[in-house]
């Protein structure tokens, strides 16, 4: 945990406050946005209830809804905020070997904290997932560093289409034992087999059952939804006009949804798998979001909006593991409970929002005494 003046890191020339509202938007439907948002409906009895609910759940297996972009959406974040990194220590003069340690001891710190989320500490390493989402951040995050570091952005773009297009050649055309090639069904789907029988770790039925959501050949094309983010932060780190930048990002979030979704037709849009049709579509929507944080917060200069997500963006790793430590729950109702019992059918919502409210004023808390967790 570092201290630094959330005014000097969010407003110096290596970095747009767009990212970081982006971030926390991204976190926010985590944290509880979505149990707000699906409390407000049922009380509300919305019309299209139906359709939110759906829209905020995970698709069962083939197919996107808007809460299967959360998780790519944080990834092509973390990798849009690479460049501005590496070209913020290389203004210090850092030697190569500095940054890589730097990259390297970030990638083990992630890597561990998701253990610690694992339960790692409870010793019972016979349940202990191995595998999880912070620590799919974490190696996609060390891969696309080191990438950046060497390569520029005809390389990376050069990096992307062969992940994308080696991963679907690997499903497409090889076989696990007693499938076919191309089969993507959950029993049968090669990822699946290589998770069973070469994944350290746990596999839990809730994970799809057949292999793990962030298992081992899936965490190959994630790289490339890095990548995607990477090229995004060095185009708005270029010397384009802001209009041009903007123009630029809309048009290659289109490329990338028209070009995932006529895949998918080939190749299906499946989370679980990480499917290169996935990441184009995921890529899309992250780029389209992008473009309108940086033309409304950036461009434009609307900025007062965006700091309730600034702060939620700006300790995200710290509020996505505190839940693990933390009785948020018990904590709203302890503070709120007599407010929430007397609130009478929109009891519901107002407990939603009770939770909501005491992560957020904990991150502001923090925000305004300038402590960020620094991994």
């Amino acid at each position: 945990m570092t201290a630094d003046s959330p005014q000097t890191r969010v407003s110096a020339p290596a970095r747009l406050l767009s990212i970081d509202a982006l971030r926390g938007f991204d976190m926010f439907w985590i944290i509880g946005g979505a149990a707000v948002v699906k409390a407000l409906a049922g009380w509300g009895n919305w019309p299209f209830k139906s359709e939110i609910d759906d829209q905020l759940e995970h698709v069962p297996w083939e197919g996107f809804h808007f809460y299967d972009l959360i998780f790519p959406l944080f990834l092509f974040v973390i990798g849009a905020v690479v460049p501005y990194s590496i070209a913020a220590l290389r203004q210090r003069q850092e030697p190569n070997s500095r940054i890589y340690w730097r990259i390297l001891r970030r990638t083990i710190l992630l890597f561990f904290l998701g253990l610690v989320y694992n339960n790692l500490l409870r010793f019972d390493f016979e349940s202990l997932r191995v595998a999880g989402v912070l620590q799919r951040l974490a190696i996609c995050y060390g891969i696309a560093a080191v990438i950046v570091m060497n390569v520029g952005w005809r390389g990376q773009l050069f990096a992307i289409a062969t992940i994308l297009l080696g991963y679907w050649g690997l499903l497409a055309f090889a076989a696990a034992p007693g499938s076919s090639p191309g089969d993507y069904t959950k029993e049968g789907n090669l990822c699946g087999y290589v998770d069973r029988h070469y994944l350290p770790g746990k596999i839990y039925d809730e994970y799809y059952g057949y292999g793990d959501n962030e298992g081992l050949l899936s965490t190959i094309p994630a790289v490339a939804t890095a990548l995607l983010g990477a090229l995004a932060g060095q185009w708005l780190r270029s010397g384009k006009t802001p209009v041009r930048k903007l123009a630029g990002l809309i048009l290659a979030g289109a490329i990338c949804l028209g070009t995932g979704q006529i895949w998918g037709e080939f190749f299906p849009i499946i989370k679980n798998l990480w499917t290169s049709s996935y990441v184009l579509v995921a890529g899309g929507w992250s780029l389209i979001l992008l473009a309108f944080f940086y033309g409304v917060i950036d461009v434009v200069g609307w900025r007062g909006w965006a700091f309730f997500f600034i702060v939620i963006g700006s300790n995200a790793i710290v509020i996505y593991v505190a839940p693990k430590f933390i009785g948020f729950k018990y904590t709203a109702d302890f503070l709120f409970g007599g407010l929430i019992a007397r609130s009478g059918s929109f009891q519901p919502v107002a407990a939603a929002i009770a939770v909501l409210a005491v992560k957020w004023l904990i991150l502001l808390w923090l925000y305004r005494k300038e402590l960020f967790l620094r991994v």
